[in-house]
């Protein structure tokens, strides 16, 4: 019987003399320590009383440790989920309530979450600081390797995320083994990775970006990494030249090109720019391949399908598309009843291939109303295909915002701007902004005889949500607009504050 393990399959791309990233205290590090410290730490859960299926939840920055955290919860067929650092202790609860965790990882200076997760009755906690030190390390390296890889079924999760509906309310996105390693090996095949690449990895790795996209081009081709605690300008243009793969948000390459010294020295070693978790804007583009000579290549992903569609390696790069299909991926733009619509006509675009989620975490009503009969997943984006087969983005049915390359859920916001003392109402929309891509605009409607303070309101959602979500304007009003039905508009909204925050 062979092993559908996500780790086995790593593996089996590697040499483990090889090596596999440099950090950002320059330390090398191997394949084969990869491995070893990937045993340690299986170990070291399972010692814990884990058995393959029960949850790892971690949030803390990223580091080497965080790495061999997810290698060795995919080693021992536990699920890793992992948490944006930034999560308040409110939003804490929910999650560690649906996922269930048997352990919790954690910055020892986020007291809230330690509180949080003991709360829903987790007792094995473990910190992890910025430098990968912490009580977890010091745990596990008592412990004996587990040098077996676990046997899994290809379908088994191996990573819980979470991503919202309109409502607010997270959806857990169990994604399996098959997923991120067909994804993970048709994605470098695609982007024309070999051993001799070097990815700068300086994306997050709490989101699927870093964990998968950028990660897995790697691990599926045994090549290297320049593997960056964070995104600085200074600190990426100082390793381009040692680099040959960049992956980023668009923040990175706006923030790059207004720092002023990226330019075609600064970029002769590189072959590949990717672009992607929110939408590449024209003029980012065009401004871009003017000064450096490379056109990036933009994408399309979600956290329930990971990557879709890609412009090409070979072939024109399309500025405000994201390309086309990915091998084995099949997707369609079609009207309210499912059926497809013409070439360059807008509709929902849906999705279907063997790197889509089963179904959601133990929300099997939501799975119902996402998946259609015929098994395509409903992104809840909106777009059209062009003559070229090309895939546009023209909008989002669900008005998410995508800040910086994160979502913002407007729904979650209102929530803790109605909560508030004054307020009457309030709707959340997304609008340009230069750096981040959207920012969050919270427009108010105050109660009769109440003065409502913007500023106010923003310090209170910083209480209460991650900075990310937390309006970066507030507008007071004397009323929403709405439709016939009642319905707030949101797309007078978004054209009514497009430039706030220019």
């Amino acid at each position: 019987m062979s092993n559908n393990n996500l780790y086995e399959f790593f593996r089996g791309n590697w040499q483990l003399d090889d090596e596999f990233l440099l950090d950002d205290t320059n330390q090398r590090i191997s394949y084969a320590e990869a491995d070893f410290q990937s045993a340690i730490v299986a170990g070291a859960l399972s010692a814990l009383g884990l058995k393959p299926g029960d949850r790892v939840s971690v949030q803390a920055a990223k580091s080497t440790e965080y790495l061999w955290l997810y290698f060795g919860c995919l080693r021992g067929g536990f699920i890793f989920h992992p948490l944006n650092p930034a999560y308040t202790a409110s939003e804490l609860d929910y999650f560690f309530h649906n996922a269930a965790p048997s352990v919790v990882i954690y910055d020892a200076d986020r007291s809230d979450t330690a509180d949080a997760a003991r709360k829903t009755g987790v007792s094995q906690l473990f910190t992890m600081q910025p430098d990968g030190s912490g009580t977890f390390r010091e745990m596990r390296a008592e412990q004996t390797p587990l040098t077996r890889i676990e046997m899994v079924h290809e379908n088994d999760p191996a990573v819980l995320l979470y991503s919202s509906g309109t409502t607010g309310k997270p959806k857990g996105i169990p994604l399996s083994h098959k997923n991120i390693g067909t994804n993970a090996l048709i994605l470098g095949r695609t982007w024309e990775f070999t051993k001799n690449d070097v990815l700068l990895h300086a994306l997050p790795m709490f989101h699927a970006h870093g964990l998968f996209i950028s990660l897995g081009c790697v691990l599926t081709t045994g090549s290297r990494m320049i593997y960056q605690s964070s995104f600085n300008p200074d600190a990426v243009l100082n390793k381009l030249g040692d680099s040959t793969v960049m992956m980023g948000v668009p923040t990175f390459y706006t923030r790059l090109l207004d720092h002023g010294k990226i330019d075609r020295q600064a970029c002769a070693h590189m072959r590949l720019f990717v672009s992607g978790s929110a939408p590449l804007r024209t003029d980012t583009f065009n401004d871009f391949e003017r000064q450096t000579g490379h056109a990036i290549v933009e994408r399309y992903g979600m956290s329930e399908t990971i990557i879709q569609t890609t412009n090409p390696i070979q072939g024109a790069r399309k500025a405000g598309t994201v390309g086309l299909p990915l091998e084995g991926v099949n997707v369609r733009v079609v009207d309210e009843k499912d059926h497809p619509v013409p070439v360059n006509e807008i509709g929902d675009i849906q999705s279907k291939s063997d790197s889509t989620f089963l179904e959601y975490w133990r929300n099997p009503a939501k799975t119902a109303e996402d998946f259609t009969a015929d098994g395509f997943l409903r992104t809840g984006d909106q777009g059209f295909i062009d003559d070229d087969g090309y895939l546009t983005i023209v909008g989002r049915e669900k008005d998410l915002i995508i800040s910086g390359g994160l979502n913002v859920y407007p729904a979650e916001v209102e929530q803790v701007i109605n909560d508030l003392t004054g307020v009457e109402e309030s709707a959340v929309v997304g609008v340009p902004h230069a750096d981040f891509g959207e920012g969050v605009v919270a427009v108010i409607v105050a109660r009769r005889g109440q003065q409502i303070d913007g500023t106010q309101v923003i310090d209170s959602c910083k209480a209460k949500l991650a900075n990310y979500k937390v309006p970066k304007y507030v507008a007071v009003v004397d009323a929403l607009p709405r439709n016939s039905m009642g319905k707030v508009q949101k797309n007078a909204l978004r054209e009514n504050y497009q430039t706030v925050l220019q």
